[in-house]
């Protein structure tokens, strides 16, 4: 059987085999580092500040909305598990993309996994310069945000530990600023807190026009808002080069994403509408400052206004973290700068952080720029939303392209995706049910139009890539592998009996 394993993804002129003699990157990250690194992924700056406008929008649905979208992308990222399980070569997603698709699968998920956090990134860093000025009212913004890309790059550049350390502490922030809130409403649910004739009571989940007042647009609303608090989710499957132990961490991490929404989304927004009715919610306001305020907290503003900046440093850095290891990745398989590729003494792509970074200062352009910021921001983090969607969507198909091609891998799993290949369709569905969503109001349909532009530049450059005769010889070579998996696949599926018991006798030993 150790045959059929190591042909299903590492055949002669795999990409990932002739960079074996390559210096690689280090697995310095543990189990503690991956548990919250999956965490911060899953808890984004989206909760803290964008669940306000939901609950605006959507009222108490808002809960189901979370739901829905935590239960969809759990299999997203249980797909991504057992692909990168398959063969621990794997880098990232790219790779398995890249390797299961096709050479232009890993060109088009790397570079738009790249946009998408060069994007969020640029929010992050005018949201970071508007959040110290809170503070320092008089100090010029573009000095906090210059700082803080400063300040990551220092972070980032001697280990991947150190990043691993970062996100920790950034992590436990987040964590703590939750439960805090949980306790707190609790106390006041059962104390019987009362403000502007409301008392505090789970009651108010459906006594103010039920728990869809909104009506079912005002649903659909909240998925087009919501979407964008989880990306980052996928975060974990960009670290698969460098942690210690990746077949217990991984499938850990991925595991506990259900418990991690239902306590951090869900529970933080059940006990905010149950300490007061969900009308009383504005859209610009955070509900975390509203709800200690309430609680007669001291410097309540003060305290969540710290925690947010903590949740948008969190994911500047994670930024900056996934676009070098996505980029170093691409030039390593000729899709982008052989220079990229190079590695430290200390086994970190400084060339590619540095090249991401330069566009992270984009951000500080986008400080002084004339009109809406609000306009521009539902803009880009809709666009940066719509990307992560597609990226999402490759991870899936690749799964699909696995089962059928690779059903000895599948056997031989031991993390195998719940709702086999049938799971895979209803989110890809559900897909396309936020892309309608997008369509429902004016901002988002702006960005929904303008996101094919990127699509076409990276049409345009692929097929200049593509044109390289070194391109073309990929392409051949891939194609010869796909050739050599289907029969292995009809073999396999022809006396599947046998070979299953050949996969399983090692563990059985």
């Amino acid at each position: 059987m150790a045959r059929h394993r190591s042909t299903g993804t590492n055949l002669e002129g795999n990409s990932m085999s002739k960079n074996s003699s390559a210096p690689h990157l280090e697995r310095g990250l543990s189990n503690r580092h991956i548990q919250l690194i999956a965490l911060g992924g899953a808890i984004g700056t989206g909760l803290f500040m964008g669940s306000g406008k939901t609950i605006a929008v959507a009222g108490p649905s808002v809960i189901f909305v979370y739901m829905i979208i935590g239960f969809m992308l759990f299999f997203v990222m249980r797909a991504m598990g057992e692909l990168l399980l398959s063969n621990t070569n794997y880098k990232n997603f790219s790779d398995f993309a890249g390797d299961i698709l096709g050479p232009w699968a890993a060109f088009f998920t790397g570079w738009t996994y790249w946009f998408c956090w060069v994007v969020t990134g640029i929010a992050d860093v005018v949201a970071i310069s508007h959040y110290v000025a809170f503070w320092w009212k008089d100090l010029p913004l573009w000095i906090p945000a210059v700082a803080c890309i400063l300040l990551l790059v220092a972070l980032n550049l001697p280990s991947v530990k150190n990043f691993g350390e970062t996100e920790f502490w950034f992590a436990l922030v987040k964590i703590v600023a939750i439960g805090a809130l949980i306790v707190v409403g609790l106390v006041m649910v059962i104390t019987g807190f009362e403000n502007n004739g409301a008392t505090a009571s789970f009651a108010n989940l459906w006594n103010d026009g039920g728990m869809f007042p909104t009506g079912f647009m005002g649903f659909v609303a909240g998925f087009q808002i919501a979407v964008f608090a989880f990306v980052g989710i996928e975060l974990v499957g960009t670290t698969a080069a460098e942690t210690k132990d990746p077949e217990k961490t991984l499938p850990k991490a991925i595991n506990s994403i259900p418990i991690r929404i239902l306590f951090f989304y869900v529970g933080a927004l059940v006990i905010l509408m149950a300490v007061q009715p969900w009308k009383l919610f504005s859209a610009a306001e955070s509900p975390f400052v509203g709800m200690f305020a309430l609680a007669g907290l001291a410097g309540a503003a003060g305290i969540v206004n710290f925690v947010v900046l903590t949740s948008a440093t969190s994911s500047a850095n994670s930024g900056i973290y996934s676009t070098s290891r996505m980029i170093h990745g691409l030039a390593e398989e000729g899709d982008a700068p052989r220079g990229f590729a190079k590695l430290s003494r200390t086994k970190v792509p400084r060339n590619a952080l540095l090249f991401s970074c330069m566009f992270l200062l984009a951000g500080v352009a986008l400080l002084y720029a004339e009109g809406g910021v609000a306009e521009a921001f539902t803009l880009v983090t809709t666009i940066s939303a719509l990307c992560f969607m597609f990226v999402w969507s490759i991870i899936l198909i690749s799964y699909l392209v696995y089962r059928k091609r690779r059903p000895q891998l599948h056997v031989a799993s031991k993390f195998k995706m719940p709702g086999g290949t049938f799971m895979p369709y209803v989110v890809l569905a559900f897909f396309g049910f936020i892309l309608w969503a997008l369509t429902t109001q004016a901002d988002t349909l702006a960005a929904l139009l303008f996101t094919p532009i990127w699509f076409v530049a990276l049409g345009i450059g692929y097929a200049i890539l593509r044109s390289k005769p070194k391109h073309a010889e990929l392409r051949a070579l891939h194609q010869a592998k796909v050739a050599q998996e289907r029969m292995l696949a009809a073999s396999f599926n022809a006396g599947g009996a046998v070979l299953e018991a050949d996969v399983k006798e090692p563990a059985a030993k």
